[in-house]
């Protein structure tokens, strides 16, 4: 793994418009659940599949059953950024990284210093009245119990997180940025992503450079793509990673 921390550290070294496609393997070191490894929250066992749970469908039927499962689930309060989210705000700052895609909805980037952050899932940090669109912050869901409602006078209708759920498409103003940011890259990092939600993963085929990076601890169906394969956690390989002034 050195001689690709060589490599990787030379093509940073090299390139001035870098962006950074990240999934939740970013925020696993951070205490925050991975979905789909072996101990995330798609192998735990609830009253639904958390898939149907975080469907549209479910939250429009059964919002009091969404929400006992989102407070206990989706709002993990202490999380603080880690080594990766520290080193890409300090990539940004230099002035190498143009831009980060997530598909985390943690708000971590934004924590760590980034300012360019594409949340393609929305932010557990953002919430709405689904009719008077009045925003709420995330403490309003935390001090609240059971259904959260619109404190607007005359309105009281549920507020919702700011979240893309199943079954509901993607805010294509985030997925126009995140395909120009990508398409004028001359290096993309992916990292911490299994690449196995579409249409969020799909993104990355908009790339067309020479420097594509895999960084995830497990094999991936973009491996085959990548000029650069290092199968490490994200945290541990960006805590290698100098950025010169």
């Amino acid at each position: 793994m050195e001689q690709n921390i060589t490599t990787l550290q030379q093509w940073i070294d090299e390139s001035d418009n870098i962006v950074f496609f990240g999934g939740a393997g970013v925020s696993t070191e951070s205490g925050i659940p991975d979905f789909r490894s072996v101990d995330g929250l798609y192998h735990q066992s609830y009253a639904y599949p958390p898939e149907t749970i975080l469907s549209h469908s479910f939250f429009a039927q059964n919002p009091g059953e969404f929400y006992r499962f989102y407070r206990e689930k989706m709002l993990i309060q202490g999380a603080q950024p880690n080594a990766a989210h520290r080193k890409l705000a300090e990539l940004e700052q230099a002035g190498k990284l143009k831009a980060v895609v997530t598909q985390n909805i943690d708000g971590l980037h934004q924590a760590a210093g980034s300012k360019v952050v594409y949340e393609l899932h929305g932010s557990t940090l953002r919430n709405y009245c689904t009719r008077c669109k009045k925003k709420y912050p995330v403490s309003f869901l935390l001090e609240t119990t059971g259904i959260p409602r619109c404190t607007e006078p005359n309105c009281g209708a549920i507020v919702r997180p700011d979240v893309v759920l199943y079954e509901e498409g993607l805010d294509p103003d985030v997925i126009s940025g995140a395909v120009n940011a990508i398409r004028k890259a001359d290096m993309l990092i992916i990292g911490g992503t299994s690449l196995v939600v579409y249409p969020a993963a799909g993104l990355i085929n908009y790339y067309t450079g020479n420097k594509l990076v895999l960084i995830n601890k497990g094999q991936t169906s973009a491996d085959t793509m990548a000029n650069l394969t290092i199968n490490a956690p994200i945290g541990e390989v960006f805590s290698q990673i100098t950025v010169g002034l």
